[in-house]
């Protein structure tokens, strides 16, 4: 970082929006907005309440807010952020923990907050009022005409029950062969060629 750095120290708490056109370090708590012209240091002791906006952030604590960065955003080993992360270059480190989303490219894209996505109603299915049945038995002039009703037809009658045949006793009915097993048959061959031997 260049020379010209403002820092917030360990023990320093500050309240309220934090702005100015030089580099930023922030060891100890910002409980509020930060916007920069240069870049943003936060210490892995270093806290945030809020979003924060310079040219370029690094990020070893805790940020609870937006991240912007009009250059490049790096959030190092042990960053926690609860929030959106927009940048041209994003790079994040294993072991920093993001929650939100994750934006990279030039141009900023308008979208909802979070906030007003939740609060906007879902949409609720109405049903179409049911017409009266004298209005809708009057044809319009414009529509086409309605088909006929389908013609019911009249129910056949049962056909009278059948006389059952007579069956002899011993009519000598012939019955179904039995079922051949592919590997029985095999088998009765050559238990034919044993017998003629």
């Amino acid at each position: 970082m260049a020379s010209n750095v403002t820092v917030i120290g360990k023990t320093t708490r500050v309240r309220g929006r934090v702005t100015g056109s030089v580099d930023l370090e922030v060891q100890g708590f910002i409980e509020g907005d930060g916007a920069v012209r240069g870049g943003v240091t936060i210490d892995a002791e270093g806290m945030v309440g809020a979003g924060v906006r310079g040219r370029r952030l690094y990020v070893r604590g805790a940020v609870k807010g937006d991240l912007v960065g009009e250059e490049s955003i790096s959030l190092e080993q042990g960053a926690r952020v609860v929030g959106d992360v927009r940048a041209p270059r994003i790079a994040i480190a294993p072991g920093a923990l993001v929650r939100g989303y994750v934006q990279t490219g030039d141009e900023e894209a308008p979208r909802a907050t979070r906030a007003q996505a939740a609060a906007r109603p879902a949409p609720v299915p109405v049903a179409a009022p049911a017409r009266p049945a004298a209005v809708a038995a009057v044809p319009s002039p414009k529509a086409a005409p309605a088909p006929p009703p389908p013609k019911v037809a009249a129910p056949m009658p049962a056909p009278p029950p059948r006389a059952a045949a007579p069956v002899a006793a011993n009519s000598g009915a012939r019955r179904p062969p039995p079922p051949v097993v592919p590997a029985l048959r095999g088998a009765k061959g050559q238990i034919a060629k044993k017998k003629e031997r």
